[in-house]
């Protein structure tokens, strides 16, 4: 009967160690992969949050109502513009239609909807936070009860800018107090330049949602023979 020998035990060991190695560099190589891609998954789930959200009230916009007397279909502005009961200036203030309806709710689905940049509670956060603000009673009489969502953190600065057919205008207003506009633009271009890039020429994030509302008048259409 032949026994192995030490030099053939030494042989057995040393490639038994070699693959061991090599199962666990590959082991620890998937976990490091595995982990990389939850970190990213996390990172940009916010971010497309948030883009949902903003997608989705300015295709739901509703059209302003001209003249003075503007309930529940209020104007719609974009750059820096005061809005009731919100401190601070917000980037855009639309009425959209994306209200939750339910059978607990007095509400329409009708709502008012901004958009603006805030100090982050903590102070060593990078950026500042990107905060919906929505006020659901559009028939009150005194200050409003605006309750705010937050969207996304660590935004250095949103932009939008609003398409009259032929160029991009970084204010828009269909009160008259700003622009002589008064019905919505055809598309609104959103850019949202992120804090932690600490790049100087990155790009901001950028959409472009068409806007797809015309204001009804009471004329009636005739037709000619």
């Amino acid at each position: 009967m032949h026994a192995f020998t030490l030099i053939e035990m030494v042989l057995a060991i040393g490639v038994a160690a070699r693959v061991l190695i090599a199962v666990n560099t590959a082991l620890f190589a998937s976990l490091r992969l595995r982990d990389a891609t939850a970190n990213a998954v996390d990172a940009a789930t916010p971010l497309d949050q948030a883009v949902t959200f903003i997608r989705r009230d300015l295709q739901c916009v509703v059209t302003p109502t001209n003249g003075t007397s503007k309930v529940l279909s209020g104007s719609f502005r974009a750059g820096n513009v005061s809005s009731p009961g919100v401190p601070e200036p917000v980037a855009i203030e639309m009425f959209t239609a994306t209200g939750a309806l339910s059978a607990n709710a007095q509400w329409a689905e009708i709502q008012r909807v901004t958009y603006e940049l805030k100090q982050p509670t903590d102070r060593n956060a990078v950026g500042r936070d990107l905060v919906r603000s929505v006020v659901r009673n559009l028939l009150t009489m005194t200050t409003p009860d605006v309750q705010d969502q937050l969207m996304l953190s660590g935004v250095q600065d949103i932009k939008f800018t609003c398409f009259d057919g032929a160029q991009w205008q970084e204010t828009w207003d269909t009160t008259g107090v700003t622009s002589t506009y008064t019905n919505l633009p055809l598309a609104v271009r959103v850019d949202i330049q992120m804090a932690r890039n600490n790049s100087v020429n990155a790009q901001p994030i950028e959409m472009v949602v068409p806007i797809d509302a015309k204001t009804r008048t009471n004329a009636v259409l005739t037709a000619t023979q």
